[in-house]
């Protein structure tokens, strides 16, 4: 149970760090020296995803009127796998490693939400990637230590979600 909570509290560090200014927001200062926040246009930011190879689409809120940005990501569910026979030492080592390999993949902007299942079934957990290929997103996922063990299994699938809408 106690290394459950120390993976939570690791976990939560890693996915719910700021997204860097320049994908974000911009700062700019007025000729009095007061800092004024400036959010890309939605233009800007399709540009930016097409140019990078994302598939998007719009989707018009009925309520506000706003445009809203459809991004397709890949969800990869971590799976037990064929191998679960490692001795405790090795298994902790794998945690480790899996801890930072998902650390890894988030601060590089790959995955941007990662987390375990809170029960003990075949399904152990989900990383959601930021890739514009079901190909890359399986290759990330597939260096991961456990998954190169055995001891977990990867299956990704498409998935779209509103561009920088964060989690309630």
């Amino acid at each position: 149970m106690k290394k459950l909570l120390i993976f939570f509290a690791l976990l939560s560090l890693f996915s719910c760090k700021q997204q860097p200014k320049e994908e974000s927001t911009l700062q700019s200062k007025d000729t009095k020296g007061v800092t004024e926040e400036i959010k890309p246009s939605v233009k800007s930011i399709k540009e930016k995803l097409k140019e990078n190879g994302f598939k998007i689409f719009d989707y018009i809120d009925e309520e506000t009127g706003d445009t809203v940005i459809m991004q397709q990501y890949f969800i990869a569910f971590l799976k037990k796998g064929p191998n679960r026979s490692q001795s405790k030492e090795e298994a902790d080592s794998l945690q480790k490693l899996h801890l930072g390999h998902l650390g890894k993949m988030y601060k590089e902007g790959y995955a941007d939400i990662s987390g375990p299942f809170g029960d003990d079934g075949d399904i152990r957990g989900i990383t959601i990637y930021n890739t514009p290929t079901q190909k890359m997103a399986d290759s990330l996922a597939n260096m991961d230590p456990m998954v190169k063990s055995g001891r977990l299994m990867i299956e990704i699938h498409p998935w779209w979600a509103a561009k920088g809408f964060p989690l309630r």
